[in-house]
């Protein structure tokens, strides 16, 4: 009953945040609400112990396979975010066969090139990426209405319902994947390799799967994206960003599921809130890098160590079930 009042509180309280944003806030806040799914999805694949410098490219890609589809093929956009998500793992089971011959340091360059490589492309191929420029006049969400509300996809607010009820089920997706007998495997993948491999688990069938599902929910985060902006090149999904989600990743906290959101909400917040108002806005790189080292060196367990303190847990605890020895 205590859980079910929580929830409660917390989707009403979501519900009414932007009525008290301003537009620019609002727009912030849609903008929150995928990189809360970009985030997360990243931290499924680090379950496995890689971490790559593609996510944001493989974002890309779900982007712009949306895009397309739309504009060259007629796809219904709500099919067409799907068929982002889809087009982004199957590209990522494709990248995972040069990539996984490589393991830790070489696994994250090897991603960088590959992701380079990637943009490289959509920059040099006008037809049908649009070159450097990019792909404009993106098909939008069709609008609709239920009872009396009507929802205008133009506007952040309405958007921001539709992002965050898809955000939500993608998040439930992800912590059902990671509580699964799947998502044990991805731990003993990362801190057992050797006694995993020995008990029959394919490692890098293992590491391909966290990589392709990743990528599927990166693809709809960038497929959202791109039909709420309507515009899309590929500086939108450059090294800058990526190195965001890994200081959000980082300063969070990647033992537990809340860890990487809770590192988005808090560094967004410090961003647009202060950062911006203070006009240090360009600044955010060298600021970001400055938390970035603060926090391995003072809190290397993330802000999900404090939340952990606080509630009386052990800090850098996972909230991974773990299995019964009982038998």
């Amino acid at each position: 009953m205590r859980n079910l009042a929580i929830f409660v509180l917390g989707a009403a309280a979501l519900l009414a945040l932007p009525h008290g944003l301003s537009f620019s806030q609002q727009e912030i806040l849609v903008f929150l609400t995928l990189n809360i799914l970009l985030v997360s999805s990243y931290r499924l694949l680090t379950l496995t112990g890689e971490w790559s410098l593609a996510h944001v490219v493989i974002m890309g890609v779900g982007a712009y396979a949306s895009a397309l589809y739309t504009k060259e093929l007629g796809v219904w956009v709500p099919v067409s975010i799907l068929l982002g998500g889809a087009t982004a793992a199957l590209l990522a089971v494709l990248l995972s066969f040069p990539l996984f011959r490589m393991k830790g340091f070489y696994f994250l360059i090897g991603s960088f090139a590959a992701g380079e490589i990637i943009r490289l492309l959509w920059k040099r191929f006008r037809d049908p990426f649009g070159g450097a420029k990019g792909i404009k006049g993106i098909d939008p969400m069709p609008d609709f209405s239920i009872g009396i509300y009507d929802f205008d996809f133009f506007e952040p607010v309405s958007y921001y319902y539709l992002s965050g009820a898809v955000v939500a089920v993608c998040l439930w997706i992800l912590w059902r994947i990671e509580r699964s007998p799947v998502g044990l495997t991805f731990h003993a993948v990362h801190w057992q390799d050797r006694l995993a491999e020995a008990s029959g688990v394919n490692l890098r069938a293992y590491r391909t799967l966290a990589f392709s599902i990743a990528s599927g929910f990166a693809g709809i985060a960038g497929a959202l994206m791109a039909h709420y902006v309507g515009t899309i090149n590929p500086n939108s999904f450059d090294v800058d960003l990526m190195v965001f989600v890994l200081t959000w990743a980082i300063v969070g906290g990647t033992a537990t599921f809340y860890g990487p959101i809770l590192g988005c909400v808090v560094l967004t917040v410090l961003n647009e809130i202060v950062l911006r108002e203070m006009g240090f806005e360009q600044m955010r790189p060298l600021i970001y890098g400055l938390i970035m080292i603060l926090s391995i060196l003072f809190l290397p367990k993330g802000l999900e160590s404090l939340v952990q303190k606080f509630a009386g847990k052990r800090p850098g605890k996972s909230d991974t079930p773990e299995r019964s020895t009982a038998q």
